[in-house]
This record gives C-alpha cells, structure tokens and sequence, in this order.
C-alpha cells in the first residue's frame, strides 16, 4: 500500500466501491456533495449505475429498490435531507433491505449552517423514523476510518438484512490526511446470503437461519412480497398479535444478540485514569490532544471513543463509570450522547457535559478546561 493524500468523502466513496456496491442514487447537499461526485465517476467504470435524484426522499426509495433488485447500493446526504429520508429508513428496516446512508453533519436545525461542522443528528440517526426499529450507526474519526468503517458499513448491511447509517461531521468529511488505502479487491467483504430451496418453498422473513433470512433479488426466480406494513413470514400483511410480536422480537435480536460484532469502541489511557472523555468524530480527535496535555500536566485522563454510536456501548461504559470519577462528553451539540452516557453511569461517575454548537470545531482547549483536578473530576499524580 502506497501512503496518499485523501479526503474524508473521497474515501466514503471508493471504499463503497472496494465493498461491492454497484448503485448509487442522491441529491447533492453540502458537505456531502463530494462523495456524489466520485460516485459518478466510480461506477460507471465497474459495472454501477449513478442517478442524480430529484430529492433525498426518491434518492433512498430508489436505494431501496436497486437493493431488492440485487445490488448493493448506498446513498450520502446531510441533515435536511437526513430528515426526508426517514420514512424510508423505517422501510428498510422493517421490510430488511439492506443499504448504506452516510449522513455528513451540518449545523441545524432548519438550513442552519451549511458549511459548519455539527453532531446534532446523532438522536435522529437512531430515533429518526417512527416506531420501534434497529439500527447500527458508525462514527469514523480519521479519513482512514471513513474508509474502513464505509466497508464496514456494507458488510454489516448485507450479513445483516439491515440499513446501517455512517455518521461523520463536516471536518471529518472534507479533512485530508495522508493515508495508506487497501488495493481494490484486497479488503474482506460480506456478501448477502441467498436462498437455496426452490421458489415456493421461500419464506423472505422466516425466523431460521440465525434470525437473518437469506434474501432473493426480484427477478432471480423468487417471487415474494415486501411491504411496510406487519408482515408475517411470507410478506404479506397481518395483524395477528404473535406473528408482530415475533416479527419485532427477531429484528431487535439481530443487533442484541450480535452486539458483540456490531459494538467497537476505542479507549486510551483508561487503565488507571480518574477522569475520561466521552468523545467521537472530530471532538474525539480534540479529546485525544486534551488527555495528553492533561496527562503531563498530572491528571490521570483518559479518552472513550465510540466507534459505533447505535447500538451504543452501554455495558462497556458502565464499567468504565464504575472506575473514574467523572466522565466528561465532549460533542458539538446541546447534549445527545451526553444523555447516554448519563443514563449508563446512574449510580457511578459524576457526568460533566463539554458542549458546542456554534459551527466551529471542539477545541482541545475546552476539553482540558473540564479535566483539572477537582473533588469530583480527577486527582492529581502522586
């Protein structure tokens, strides 16, 4: 592997390539647009289909549709049109169609600033859609982590019959950094399983097979029904309880009982500190210089950084409330995770908020103003 010069989106989207996805459909939207671009010129050349949408909400129905047809597909926006596309993201989840959505955030609420960084979609991004639903949510804080955790994203998608959403601030999205990508074809990926009974016997939502029904491409063959509506193992619509009951049960089980291969986190400096910062995208980046500056100034601090944001690594971070005297959240936003990490440190550590919503990037400067040493935060090096 050769070290190159890459942007965050640029490796959004060869690494969608690389994964195997062969269609895109999209509206471009600030500061998402980039990933667009290359996705224009990417495709076509493998074997893809690029379409310019007419907005975000026929942008993932069209997602939806290429994915059913077969094909692994993805879209990028940012919040505005993260918004639109909520209803189809309940589809997807419902109906378990497997895509990718990459949310590029942006201050909001409204139009907002569409040039300044923000975290404030990460609520929407698991509660966005009505009802209950499953979700898995990555948060990379490098260009280099863009591109694995985007493969990731895909292979999480199709071994799991499930959207997944890449979730990443603007700094994070147009952020350049020397990088070492893997070659085209060298990267692991999953592939969605597929039937092998004949037609009639095919049940698209059948509770076997590990809770995660193969699923057949329209036109190979299998005919069956998908819809948005309870469904019973065939697709069709029903409003017997135990069929919904058992339907909700198995969807919410393919990020529960797997939550093993879907949490990653990154901790440093966690082994002995009596503070930690709670920090993902650029803030995490932020929080990394802050603990090392706290560190040499004598306070014992650490840094948590989810890397999956949904499902969220509760059991991981109530040990580590258990252990420190504080937690502070750096994110830039009113207070979303923060309200996460509060709930996972009832009874433990005190939970100090480091918030901003201006647009501008977290400052390692306003991170280590929360880690000095205080009867609540912290004890200073012997």
């Amino acid at each position: 592997m050769v070290a190159e010069l890459v942007q965050g989106n640029e490796a959004c989207a060869r690494a969608a390539v690389d994964a195997g996805c062969r269609f895109y459909a999209g509206y471009p939207i600030t500061p998402s647009s980039e990933i667009a671009e290359r996705m224009a010129a990417a495709l076509p050349p493998v074997g893809g289909r690029f379409v310019q949408m007419e907005d975000e909400i026929a942008s993932l129905g069209a997602v939806l549709g290429a994915s059913l047809a077969g094909l692994k597909a993805m879209t990028a926006t940012s919040g505005p049109g993260f918004s639109l596309m909520q209803e189809h993201i309940g589809y997807a989840a419902y109906a378990e169609i497997p895509c990718v959505v990459v949310d590029v955030m942006r201050v909001g609420p409204s139009t907002g600033l569409p040039t300044g960084p923000a975290q404030g979609d990460v609520m929407q991004a698991r509660w966005g859609t009505h009802g209950d639903h499953p979700i898995v949510v990555l948060a990379p804080a490098s260009v280099g982590e863009v591109y694995e955790l985007t493969v990731r994203a895909f292979n999480l998608a199709e071994g799991y019959r499930t959207p997944v959403i890449m979730l990443y601030d603007e700094v994070i999205g147009h952020l350049r950094e020397r990088v070492a990508l893997p070659a085209p074809g060298a990267t692991p990926v999953v592939e969605r399983a597929r039937p092998a009974g004949p037609p009639e016997a095919y049940r698209p939502y059948a509770g076997d097979h590990g809770g995660v029904p193969p699923l057949a491409g329209f036109g190979s063959g299998y005919r069956f029904h998908v819809t948005g509506l309870a469904h019973d193992e065939r697709g069709y619509p029903t409003q017997d309880a135990a069929a919904v009951a058992a339907l909700q049960r198995r969807l919410h089980a393919k990020t529960e009982d797997h939550r093993l291969d879907l949490v990653s986190y990154e901790g440093l400096a966690l082994e002995d500190a009596d503070v930690a910062v709670v920090a993902y995208g650029i803030s995490a980046r932020a929080a990394r210089r802050a603990v090392a500056t706290a560190r040499a100034r004598g306070v014992r601090a650490g840094l948590f950084r989810p890397r999956t944001l949904w499902p969220f690594p509760e059991e991981e971070l109530r040990d580590l409330a258990g252990r420190v005297d504080a937690l502070v959240v750096a994110e830039m936003n009113m207070g979303q995770i923060v309200r996460e990490v509060e709930r996972c440190a009832r009874n433990g550590a005190a939970v100090v908020p480091c918030l901003r919503a201006d647009g501008q990037p977290m400052t390692p400067e306003e991170i280590l103003a929360h880690l000095s040493p205080s009867p609540h935060r912290g004890r200073e090096l012997e």
